[in-house]
């Protein structure tokens, strides 16, 4: 399947490292393979994460306060929010 990801969740997810990587070097690296790792397991089975809306689903990562919000659209993963757990909740929802 093939990952495409909103122009504002890529932004979440640089945002995300840069934030990480001030924090403490190396941090945000690590955050960005948790996402990779996410990502990994929704590739493989898709479907098989907790449904967020009736349109979306959300794969919450193992080592940090996010999560991964994905649609599924034929052979295409289309990431909708790399979201903070801490955030607003469904501030993504108009970008389903």
């Amino acid at each position: 399947m093939k990952i495409d990801f909103d122009p504002l969740a890529l932004l979440e997810l640089n945002d995300a490292v840069e934030y990480y990587n001030f924090q403490l070097k190396g941090l945000g690296d690590r955050f960005k393979e948790d996402v990779k790792h996410g990502l990994k397991k929704i590739t493989d089975h898709p479907k098989a994460w907790q449904l967020q809306t009736s349109r979306s689903r959300r794969f919450v990562l193992n080592n940090f306060p996010y999560k991964i919000v994905y649609a599924v659209k034929d052979d295409q993963i289309i990431v909708l929010a790399i979201a903070n757990s801490h955030r607003k909740p469904e501030y993504w929802i108009d970008r389903e």
